[in-house]
């Protein structure tokens, strides 16, 4: 039976894949968003479901700067690639984080956690790290050369799992095959010997995969003759910059890959939705090389495992949510570790409650923010906002945002001593309203309509028509434009615009659909 990809849509990049029997566990890197991690669960590697984080605490995760949070972290800074293993009994995550440079572990007896406090890898530097567990009861950490390393490349050592002490000396296993960027390696033992599968070529156009095998885990390593096993660069195929893969056996013995890759519209090629999570099929030559996919493609429509029996629907990632719950679903995230009294979902019951910190939406710190991701190019997201600002400069609203520097918004702010409803772009250093009026409701609906090239802004009030204000083009916002490695957020979010605000913003509903 055939499946679409990406399997899971939308910003979840690097992804990693573990098997318990026949249940496929899934992780993803989530940068400056909290809670972090985001963790799936599947039976067949095409339905996924998201059962948890592996970061849930901000003593896991701290997203500021290592001054203290006094200093901006980056968009694009946070938590960077991920490995996911399971061994006797217990879950694994290595991984980095990229505000203070500091690789760790965590690990859990259920993959939906709770996860442990992190064991910090002083000893091991560089990025996109990687455990391996052989049969002779050592374990291996792998990863890319770090700012002590002279020659870019995969490094590798042992590693006590209880102490996170590097136990041999850090070496360089492999270049890889001369592209730019060796990363996100991953060992495996297969067929009595040692896969090393990496990407090359940075997570942009160039990106590809490739392979080399050994005898020993510390080579000496044989490039695979079909290197790169699999690539899009120079092609005009809809999927791009594919890369960064994991292999699993599945329980019926035949052999796949997450990987991730995006879909670029327009030309030049941009992408707005992010790096997302692909599956193809791994084949094996007969003298033991791995290819993947279609000729080394990896196509929107493909054949599925064979105990793939078809979608569930009830894993739609469409609906609304009516913030009935103690707690928010999983789909949402805060920007940075967000400020315990800036949010809540029990002030007003049935509401999701933001107070504005002095923070905006251009700067890179705790906002009073809570978003999901983008996922389709054709949707629409609305929310009913109740919002009465009392002080001047107060605001509150939804927004398409990529970063602190690429973002639109709808929303309600007090200025100059009036309510206004407003429509606003920013784009780089450049910002405009580019719609105001005075709005004497507390009540409003927002909407936010989107297609592959444009995002369309309206209003209604109470029991009116919806009217259409403004609308901004998906181009600008797309990591060709803004940078940094995520992708478009809708978001509830408010600000003081510079003090904390005294006036509460209750969302009564977000919803979010297909067109």
């Amino acid at each position: 039976m055939k499946f679409n990809n990406p399997v899971v849509s939308g910003a979840y990049p690097d992804p990693s894949i573990c098997r318990v029997d026949d249940d496929y566990y899934l992780v993803h890197s989530s940068f400056g968003y909290f809670p972090g991690l985001p963790i799936f669960h599947s039976r067949d590697l095409v339905n996924w479901k998201q059962i948890g984080y592996g970061l849930t605490r901000e003593s896991q995760v701290p997203l500021f700067s290592s001054g203290g949070g006094s200093e901006p972290l980056f968009s694009f800074m946070g938590i960077y690639a991920p490995t996911i293993r399971y061994f006797n009994g217990r879950f694994y995550i290595v991984t980095t984080n990229t505000a203070h440079g500091r690789n760790f572990i965590i690990q859990a007896e259920k993959p939906e956690g709770p996860w442990s406090e992190p064991l910090y890898l002083d000893q091991w530097g560089g990025i996109d790290p990687s455990l391996f567990f052989d049969e002779d009861g050592k374990v291996y950490i792998t990863g890319t050369g770090g700012h002590q390393d002279a020659v870019p490349g995969i490094y590798q050592a042992e590693i006590n799992l209880t102490t996170g002490e590097i136990l041999t000396e850090r070496r360089l296993i492999w270049e890889g095959t001369g592209g730019s960027f060796p990363e996100g390696p991953h060992l495996y033992h297969i067929h009595n010997r040692y896969y090393l599968v990496i990407a090359e070529g940075g997570t942009e156009y160039g990106h590809m995969i490739t392979a080399a095998r050994s005898d020993r885990p510390y080579g000496p390593f044989e490039a695979c003759p079909h290197n790169p096993v699999l690539s899009h660069r120079s092609t005009g195929h809809p999927v791009q910059a594919t890369g960064h893969p994991d292999f699993v056996e599945a329980h019926d013995g035949s052999w796949w890959t997450v990987l991730l890759g995006i879909r670029p519209v327009g030309y030049p090629f941009h992408h707005h939705l992010g790096r997302e999570t692909y599956l193809a099929p791994v084949t094996w030559t007969a003298e033991g090389w791995p290819l993947i996919g279609n000729d080394g493609r990896v196509n929107l429509e493909m054949e599925g495992p064979g105990f793939f029996k078809g979608y569930d629907l009830s894993l739609s990632r469409f609906g609304r949510d009516d913030f009935d719950s103690s707690v928010p679903g999983l789909q949402w995230n805060f920007y940075k570790n967000p400020r315990e009294q800036s949010w809540s979902l029990a002030e007003r019951p049935g509401c999701l409650t933001l107070y504005g910190t002095e923070y905006t939406l251009d700067d890179s710190q705790q906002l009073a923010f809570a978003g999901r991701r983008q996922q389709d190019f054709d949707c629409s997201v609305s929310a009913l906002m109740i919002f009465a600002p009392e002080h001047e400069g107060e605001e509150a609203g939804l927004t398409v945002y990529m970063n602190e520097k690429s973002h639109y918004e709808i929303g309600v702010r007090k200025h100059n001593g009036l309510r206004r409803l407003f429509l606003r772009r920013r784009i780089g250093s450049l910002w405009k309203v580019e719609w105001e009026e005075e709005l004497e409701a507390s009540e409003v609906v927002l909407n936010i309509r989107a297609d592959s090239l444009c995002y369309s802004f309206s209003y209604a009030l109470p029991g009116q028509e919806q009217i259409r204000i403004g609308r901004g083009e998906c181009s600008y916002l797309a990591t060709e434009v803004a940078g940094g490695f995520t992708g478009v957020y809708f978001a509830m979010y408010a600000t003081g615009n510079g003090r904390p605000s005294q006036s509460p913003a209750h969302f009564d509903y977000f919803e979010y659909q297909g067109n």
